[in-house]
């Protein structure tokens, strides 16, 4: 099935139409505050769910994005394919290698994102190396971004240091820039990362590359608490998330779970679309089930633990 949006998209005639029902650039900046707002308020662990644009196609994104929303996913990241994806381990990386192959674009996966604001109030934050948005224009790609209903960007390899113009163009257009923190982050950059940070801030919970592990790191809660040392911003937790035991573990730290490799992994090993999307949607119904409940109940905000 081809990946050119006009192959799957909806009729012409509908753009016109779409395009009057875009938000506001206000109402785009404040869907994800609103989001993590409303899960502090039911003391709930929100759920970030990461779909691969264009895997198998970008008709089929869209079928994936909209079961996981409905099955409980608060948040969707669409990933834009990458020929490099340094940060994604194999079963990301084989998912971005299919929808490179099948034609995905970042252009197409902006068309993607018009396409699922018609259909799903979820916030929708573009996961992208720096370069496809480079290549685009940055001013281009905002405005693009933001036309089509993002909510906001995290451009995995891009550092806040280098990061003034790309932060003065989406901010500019209501868009909220996530950046990634890690263990290995020292206190300056930590700072840094927050400052730059709107929206949430990424935190990732080991070193080396996404994919699912057994357990969370042990020393996972000292990094958090670090992390709350320089943002009263959203933590949302990734890298090797999967089981239903770590979002009850990560409720009483954390303010979102983000699961990517394991919803892919689902997608990669169904026989039909139709048994992808109901992989995906079951994985994110049990995984939403684990937020709701047991660890990852708490009433308002996470406390932040004492000093050690």
């Amino acid at each position: 099935m081809s990946n050119s949006p006009t192959s799957w998209f909806s009729p012409a005639n509908e753009s016109s139409s779409r395009a009057k029902e875009t938000p506001n650039a206000e109402k785009r900046a404040g869907r994800i505050e609103r989001r993590f707002r409303a899960l502090a308020d039911a003391g709930e662990l929100g759920l970030v769910a990461y779909i691969t644009a264009g895997d198998p196609s970008l008709e089929a994104s869209a079928k994936i994005v909209l079961a996981a929303a409905e099955a409980g996913a608060d948040i969707i990241e669409l990933g834009v394919p990458f020929s490099d994806p340094v940060a994604d381990g194999p079963v990301i990386q084989r998912a971005s290698e299919r929808a490179l192959r099948g034609g995905t674009t970042l252009a197409g996966v902006l068309e993607l994102v018009s396409h699922l604001r018609t259909r799903t109030d979820a916030p929708l934050v573009l996961f992208s190396y720096f370069n496809p948005i480079l290549q685009m224009g940055l001013q281009k790609f905002s405005e693009a971004a933001a036309s089509a209903g993002a909510d906001g960007v995290l451009a995995t390899d891009l550092t806040p240091e280098e990061a003034d113009e790309y932060l003065a163009a989406l901010q500019s257009h209501g868009l909220d820039t996530i950046f990634l923190a890690a263990p290995t982050s020292s206190e300056e950059r930590l700072a840094r990362i927050a400052k730059a940070s709107t929206g949430f801030l990424y935190l990732v919970s080991r070193t080396g590359v996404t994919g699912t592990r057994d357990a969370l790191p042990e020393g996972l809660p000292a990094l958090v608490r670090r992390m709350r040392g320089f943002t009263t911003l959203p933590i949302a937790v990734g890298f090797g998330i999967s089981l239903p035991s770590h979002v009850s573990v990560l409720g009483g730290l954390a303010d979102a779970a983000v699961v990517g490799s394991a919803l892919m992994a689902e997608l990669e090993g169904s026989a039909s679309l139709d048994a992808a999307v109901a992989a995906v949607a079951a994985r994110v119904r049990a995984l939403k089930q684990a937020a709701r409940a047991g660890l990852s109940q708490r009433a308002g905000k996470p406390e932040t633990p004492a000093a050690e």
